[in-house]
């Protein structure tokens, strides 16, 4: 039961960042992208031509750490082979890209919070 309310929580917060993004003037290309490797949770593109692949970690509370805690080094460097993996089969090798990542907060009221930052490696 523990995995589908996850799941929940984290289709939540990916549709939040998809808003955000949205209204950010980026326009969202694809959604759960996955491979063998891993999965990217969003890909967008920026006016100014640059994909963003995003990973997006939503918690309920901050019990066991920030959101952003969850992506460490090892992560985002995954994260940068499935941008490449993405870019290639996309015809795209060579394109612009970076690497963003976005933390929701989800209150007990059912308000929520956004925090981004973009190209963090």
């Amino acid at each position: 039961m523990q995995k589908i309310s996850n799941q929940r929580t984290g289709a939540f917060g990916e549709e939040i960042v998809t808003q955000y993004l949205s209204s950010h003037h980026a326009e969202i290309i694809e959604r759960n992208w996955r491979i063998r490797e891993g999965e990217i949770d969003i890909v967008a593109l920026y006016r100014n031509g640059i994909f963003a692949f995003v990973e997006v970690k939503t918690r309920s509370s901050v019990a066991f750490g920030h959101p952003f805690e969850a992506i460490n080094r090892d992560k985002a460097r995954r994260m940068q082979r499935l941008a490449l993996g993405w870019l290639a089969t996309h015809g795209c090798l060579g394109c612009d890209y970076q690497i963003d990542a976005a933390a929701v907060l989800i209150a007990p009221d059912g308000s929520h919070s956004i925090e981004y930052r973009a190209n963090i490696l």
